[in-house]
């Protein structure tokens, strides 16, 4: 008679990351495009074992995955006969090798759109925006057939570090990403966003008529000019100068309340880059109390700056009136908020020693007494601006988008890309122990790390939507109901889910131990492909 003989493998929130991956045939959309290549893991599911690690959060390299995945069942998260030694170093290159030979965008573009599919995404708003990945490294300084490594202007703060950046544009108030693309690290935003919105609606069906918004960085003339036949919203840049009279211009007095609690606004209709379009003007009592604050300070410190510099000229003396005020007006030019009022003191330097006598010879010296002062004008100038933004349109139906919509679709960015890339570059994802040295394979990763963010975005859309159908909830980190809960607070509450395996000869069974009711919840709402990762007996 044969031995039992038992073994467990750990799958904790794996089983929903690997049933999105199937809802949304990641692996199958992949290989599609990229075709038969002889190995024994495609494309497509080596791509599924790398989302697997990246949404594993335990900052593990490349390299690395097959001692991520020693312990995890890969038959069932993958492809049953594939083994954690399957999804070795070279294995995974290559895929990312092939990747990029037929191009990430285009990869990322058929996975996402066939993912919105899926899910019945359509949106009226997308967001764009981009961000930098600083590489540790050296890299030289040319283009690698898709992007150069290079330095640029770096939104991590890190000047030191070459970098590629990465542009995302994602769903409404989501971080769902429906494209991704690698550019190269000193790429300006002014000049990308109008190509990749071109580029984006070239592959959009017919009928669709989206609003792209996006941050200041998109309102430029010659922009605005070559996206007229696209929808658009955007930010007015505050260092144009008629974005400043009209900040300056309207009171709060002359602006209407918006259903947005403490907003209001003012619209004109003006032309701009040679295309007519609707600025909105919008006032906000808490952006105005926060940057009064923020004012504040900025001109008591400018005062605390200027009164010292005021005090050590006090104590220099000056052979002409001439050259104390040139003195004064260097110090007045940088000043922003203030001004300083002054008058010249004679000082006399007697040429003999002692108590001066009638007589005497002596030279005339000039001392500067100033007192700073604050700058009613300029101030009142600038509080007239405080609390206040222009939102751009070139949709000049107000029944069409009205104010409102345009203010709600702005603010979603920062529940948009924004979100997304602050998930991206989350010390426990995959990015942090990115340490690839091939440019082409680092454009490749970069993509998987969009498909990621995807099957996260779309993980978390999915519960949410389903709880609030079904009118359900789930326990929140304090133990209090939610139905808005993230998915790293569902994925936290899966640790410790193990399959137990026990063979006996050739007979084998797998039970799924440690599933509370909470658990057994959250499966049956995420749906079937989910289930089939832990319901394995029922």
């Amino acid at each position: 008679m044969s031995q039992q003989r038992y073994s467990t493998q750990r799958i904790d929130h794996l089983g929903i990351v690997a049933g999105i991956c199937k809802e949304i045939d990641l692996s199958g959309q992949i290989d599609e495009m990229i075709g038969p290549t002889g190995r024994k893991v495609t494309v497509g599911e080596a791509t599924e074992a790398m989302i697997l690690n990246a949404l594993g959060f335990v900052g593990r390299a490349l390299y690395l995955s097959p001692e991520f995945f020693h312990n995890k069942p890969v038959g069932i998260l993958i492809r049953e006969g594939l083994t954690p030694e399957d999804l070795n170093d070279d294995t995974l290159g290559r895929a990312l090798d092939k990747l990029y030979q037929r191009g990430v965008t285009e990869v990322f573009a058929k996975v996402a759109s066939h993912a919105l599919d899926v899910y019945g995404i359509k949106h009226q708003f997308y967001h764009i925006d981009s961000t930098s990945f600083s590489f540790h490294g050296e890299y030289e300084d040319e283009r690698y057939g898709g992007i150069r490594i290079t330095r640029g202007y770096s939104k991590e703060k890190r000047p030191d570090l070459k970098q590629a950046v990465v542009s995302l544009i994602c769903t409404y108030k989501s971080s769902i990403p429906c494209w991704f693309e690698a550019l190269d690290g000193n790429s300006s935003d002014k000049n990308e966003f109008r190509r990749i919105i071109k580029r984006y609606v070239q592959q959009l069906e017919e009928g669709e008529d989206p609003y792209f918004i996006a941050d200041s960085a998109l309102y430029t003339k010659e922009n605005i000019e070559e996206l007229s036949q696209v929808k658009w919203v955007s930010r007015v840049p505050e260092s144009i100068k008629e974005a400043r009279d009209l900040q300056e211009r309207v009171g709060i007095e002359e602006m209407s309340p918006l259903p947005q609690e403490g907003y209001y606004y003012k619209e004109e209709e003006v032309e701009y880059g040679g295309v007519r379009q609707r600025w909105i003007l919008i006032y906000s009592k808490k952006r105005y109390d926060r940057e009064v604050k923020g004012l504040e300070k900025k001109i008591n410190k400018e005062r605390e700056r200027a009164e010292k510099k005021v005090w050590h000229l006090a104590n220099r003396e000056f052979e002409g009136v001439e050259d104390g005020r040139r003195e004064i007006d260097q110090i007045r030019k940088k000043l922003k908020y203030h001004t300083v009022r002054y008058h010249f003191k004679q000082v006399r330097h007697y040429k003999r020693r002692g108590r001066p006598k009638e007589g005497d010879e002596y030279e005339i010296r000039w001392k500067v007494e100033g007192k700073v002062e604050e700058d009613e004008d300029k101030i009142n100038k600038e509080l007239s601006r405080k609390g206040k933004f222009i939102l751009a349109t070139n949709e000049l139906d107000r029944e069409k988008l009205p104010a409102e919509r345009v203010l709600d679709g702005y603010k979603g960015q920062g529940v948009s890309v924004e979100r997304g890339f602050r998930f991206l570059k989350d010390p426990l994802f995959f990015a942090d122990g990115l340490f690839l040295k091939n440019p082409e394979r680092i454009m490749a990763m970069l993509m998987v790390m969009g498909l990621a963010l995807l099957v996260y975005a779309l993980a978390e859309r999915k519960l949410r939507e389903q709880l609030k159908r079904k009118g359900e909830s789930i326990p929140n980190q304090v133990g209090k109901p939610t139905q808005s809960p993230t998915m790293r607070r569902v994925f936290q509450m899966f640790e410790g889910i193990d399959i137990l395996e026990v063979k006996r000869g050739r007979r084998k069974r797998r039970i799924v131990v440690n599933l509370r009711p909470v658990h057994r919840k959250i499966i049956r709402l995420m749906g079937k492909e989910v289930e089939k990762c832990y319901f394995l007996e029922e």
